[in-house]
């Protein structure tokens, strides 16, 4: 059974940071591209940051500088590292697997607020 567990939401002030993680279960998680995506309430979800199996990675436009995304292959883990986080940054972060088929966890509220 495949799992993906996000962790690491919460709430933080504008400006702060703040570290997602998502712990992977079920996959060889090494030969998956891995992926952040957000959904804000009304808004559809948007790719935030995505690392490949090689490690190649790619942000959206309103994150890049900011966010970062690393993966630890052995720890079966993906992380998203966020600085200089601002109120439109608040959404529920889903973590993605995707190879052959694709993944989705369940989801971390992350809120921006002072």
């Amino acid at each position: 059974q495949v799992q993906l567990a996000e962790s690491g939401g919460g709430l933080v002030q504008p400006g702060g940071s703040l570290s997602l993680s998502c712990a992977a279960s079920g996959i060889i998680f090494s030969m998956y591209t891995m992926a952040w995506f957000r959904q804000a309430p009304g808004k559809q979800r948007e790719l935030v940051a995505r690392i490949a199996s090689g490690g190649s990675t790619y942000y959206v436009n309103s994150v890049k500088g900011r966010f970062t995304i690393s993966r630890d292959n052995a720890k079966n883990t993906v992380y998203l590292r966020m600085n200089s986080l601002k109120p439109e940054d608040a959404a529920v972060y889903y973590c993605h697997a995707s190879y052959l088929r694709d993944y989705w966890g369940q989801g971390t509220q992350v809120t921006v607020s002072s």
